[in-house]
Order: C-alpha cells, then sequence, then structure tokens
C-alpha cells in the first residue's frame, strides 16, 4: 500500500485526484496505476484500470487470479467491475469512499451474485490514504477561492 500510495501522490502533483493502485503478483509488482482523467481527458484513466491493464500485458494474459490490488480508495463501480472480470483474487484499499464506492459503501458489487467474488479488506492505510485526499481538496478549494 505504501508504493500506492506514493503514486497517490504523484497524481496530486499533477493535479490528479491523488489515488494510485498496484497489482501484485507472487510477491512482485506486475502492474501499476495512478489517477490521470485529466491529464489524458479521459473517464477510463482510474489508478486501477491502469494497474489491471499492465499486469495483464506483463503476465500475459486478461486472467489476474493470483494477484492481489492494492488501491489507495475504494473502487468505483467501473473500477470494480474491471476487478471482478480480470478475476483479481484479492482486494486491499485504504480510504472509504462514501460518495463512489463500490465495495462497502454505497453499493457492494463483490457481494453480487457475479461470477467472481474477490474477497476484500478496507482501512488499510486508511488514515494515510484519507489524508492524501483531504489535503488535495483543501488546497484545490483554496486556489479556486483564490487563497482565502
Amino acid at each position: 500500500m505504501g508504493y500506492a500510495l506514493s503514486l497517490a501522490r504523484l497524481s496530486a502533483e499533477e493535479g490528479e485526484v491523488p489515488v494510485g493502485a498496484v497489482v501484485v503478483c507472487d510477491g512482485k509488482i506486475v502492474g501499476e496505476g495512478r489517477n490521470r482523467r485529466e491529464t489524458v481527458k479521459n473517464a477510463l484513466h482510474h489508478a486501477e484500470i491502469q494497474a489491471i491493464d499492465e499486469a495483464c500485458k506483463a503476465l500475459g494474459g486478461w486472467r489476474l487470479w493470483k494477484c492481489d490490488l492494492y488501491v489507495t480508495l475504494e473502487p468505483c463501480p467501473m473500477c470494480a467491475g474491471a476487478i471482478i472480470n480480470s478475476r483479481i483474487k484479492n482486494v486491499f484499499f485504504g480510504a472509504y469512499d462514501e460518495k463512489n464506492g463500490a465495495i462497502s459503501s454505497v453499493s457492494h458489487l463483490f457481494d453480487m451474485n457475479f461470477t467472481h467474488k474477490p474477497l476484500y479488506e478496507g482501512g488499510i492505510m486508511e488514515k494515510e490514504c484519507a489524508e492524501v485526499l483531504t489535503s488535495f481538496f483543501k488546497n484545490l478549494r483554496e486556489k479556486k477561492s483564490g487563497g482565502n
């Protein structure tokens, strides 16, 4: 999770919502991603999607059933769907997303009757993951209000 958090901080430095993700297989990072929607101007460039894409390429297939995903923010519905479809075994996320979280906050996609049900645990390094998000949005609000 520490490396995912460093990726989230890189996104924040670029003006992106700070979310980072890594896919791990046999103790090695095989895919990484960070939020780049603003930079790339594409709604699909979430951290989890990038990490899954890299992992599929690195491992030579779309089934990531031996892999774990570490992400700094609870996945949204799109990312939760990609996790289900890629057959990721375990998902570990940091901060809960009370507005868009699709694992345990707003909806519970992993508990639904899909072909694959990833195991998950939230709140991993929650304080650190939430802080990077809170700071980012606080700074953004200050910039928009002219620093007041």
